[in-house]
């Protein structure tokens, strides 16, 4: 076996190279990552941060929490008729680009069940929220960085919501509100105050054309029979290799039997910034539609095809 010792643009690299092929001993990203925080910890001890100084914030960030929510342990609950084996297929002296193929050659896909014809709206039952660009960069603090779709969760109903998609979207009320500079461009009714005993938000009217015929109001039912979530994947060795994994599922709400399931992974690392990382472009496990947020929206209309939205339609029940 033979020694090869190569510089590259992050520091020392040593690989060695016998019968079985490579395997690199550089920096993981988890070891990269780690350090960085390390140092940043120092620098910040050393010279506190200015009230209006953000440079520090990022040590002030932890690891996801999957079970933090309601609609987290419900998602991380859901049994799912391909579930993920116990043994990852990791091995010792993997490289992340290794491991990363293997993930995506073993686990990776879209699994439909059934299709469901004639869908007039869904269930998002875990909207997910805009990610800070120190969330974007960490290791950890994002619970699934492959599925992660840029923008707040008012914004991804208007991919589901339009002439040739779903009549309504739902979802559960979100404190979060758009910020103010957008109002001039929304209809005033999504920025309206829930009334009593609602607890569901309804979307609908996107003619396609103007942001502002978007509508919306609340409920204390639901009208969909169906409805989508996601959790992320934990397990041993992905994020110390810069892999996080992540699993769309698509379920009858009054059974909660599972229609589909879309898993994917997502690699990044060698970043040229203070971690490392930078999940938005990371890369991704090539299902055959680009990056996850694009192909998640995609998956869910190929499984729940919509009714034609054709005509007028009254989002109250």
């Amino acid at each position: 076996m033979s020694l090869i010792r190569m510089i590259t643009g992050f520091g020392l690299s040593l690989v060695l190279v016998g019968s079985t092929g490579c395997v690199s001993l550089a920096e993981t990203p988890g070891e990269h990552f780690e350090k960085a925080m390390k140092r940043l910890a120092e620098n910040c001890a050393r010279h506190p941060p200015k009230p209006t100084d953000s440079a520090c914030d990022p040590l002030k960030l932890k690891p996801a929490d999957p079970l933090a929510t309601e609609e987290g342990r419900f998602a991380h609950s859901i049994k799912i008729p391909n579930p993920l084996p116990e043994d990852s297929g990791y091995k010792p002296g993997m490289t992340p680009e290794q491991y990363f193929e293997h993930l995506c050659k073993t686990e990776a896909g879209e699994f439909i069940y059934k299709t469901v014809e004639n869908v007039d709206g869904l269930y998002m039952m875990r909207p997910r929220r805009e990610a800070t660009d120190y969330e974007l960069e960490h290791l950890y603090a994002l619970e699934d960085p492959y599925g992660y779709t840029t923008g707040t969760s008012n914004e991804q109903v208007f991919g589901f919501v339009h002439p040739h998609g779903y009549q309504y979207i739902e979802s559960p009320i979100s404190e979060v509100k758009a910020p103010s500079w957008k109002k001039q461009y929304r209809d005033s009714s999504l920025s309206d105050s829930p009334p009593p005993g609602a607890k569901y938000a309804r979307h609908f009217g996107f003619d396609a054309r103007d942001m502002k015929s978007m509508k919306m109001e609340y409920d204390s039912f639901l009208k969909s029979r169906y409805g989508f979530t996601w959790r992320g994947i934990s397990r041993p060795h992905d994020r110390e290799m810069g892999i996080a994994g992540g699993e769309l599922i698509i379920f009858e709400l009054a059974s909660t039997d599972v229609v589909a399931v879309r898993r994917g992974y997502i690699k990044s690392g060698h970043v040229k910034n203070l971690t490392g990382v930078w999940w938005l472009k990371g890369q991704v496990c090539s299902l055959g539609s680009g990056r996850a947020e694009y192909g998640g929206d995609d998956f869910i209309l190929k499984a729940m095809k919509p009714v034609s939205a054709q005509g007028d339609h009254n989002g109250s029940r």
